[in-house]
């Protein structure tokens, strides 16, 4: 949405404290900015860590976010430092997007407009997830995703035996 009005810190800070919401994506982007820049990295460290306790989830200092992140709930996400997101990302609890290894060479690139269902796990090297993507609840992605597709994992059966008395 643009607004007319010019730019304003005052009005920035204000609409950043009055929703919780609003408050973790300001001191989050806020912390990434300092840590990217080399400023202030405990600093960083340091907000990042009190976000994490506060609102349970980990997003670690490096990742890339564009604009338009939405978080249906806080519980349990980890977004690794080595992923590179479009806009308009929207994610629900207990998602896990991460790399198998540590180093700079692998990294996850989630397009705009991706919409991650509840308990997925995005793990891979190198992986990327195009735009307008639907992933369904509980999925597990290791595979790259084109655009304008939705995903799920399908879910086995549950065999129930009963034994009966002898």
């Amino acid at each position: 949405m643009v607004s007319d009005q010019p730019f304003s810190w005052l009005k920035t800070l204000h609409k950043a404290f009055k929703c919780p919401e609003r408050r973790f994506y300001f001191w989050w982007r806020i912390a990434n900015y300092l840590h990217r820049s080399g400023t202030a990295k405990k600093t960083a460290v340091r907000i990042s860590r009190n976000l994490r306790n506060k609102y349970c989830l980990d997003i670690k200092l490096g990742c890339e976010i564009g604009e338009g992140l939405r978080i249906a709930h806080y519980v349990g996400i980890v977004i690794t430092g080595h992923c590179v997101i479009g806009n308009n990302l929207y994610i629900r609890q207990n998602v896990t997007i991460g790399v198998k290894q540590n180093d700079q060479a692998g990294k996850i690139y989630i397009g705009d407009n991706v919409e991650i269902g509840a308990n997925c796990c995005i793990i891979g090297d190198d992986l990327h997830i195009g735009d307008n993507v639907t992933i369904g609840a509980m999925s597990f992605i290791n595979k790259n995703i084109p655009s304008n597709h939705t995903v799920y994992t399908p879910k086995a059966e549950n065999i129930i035996r009963v034994k009966k008395p002898a």
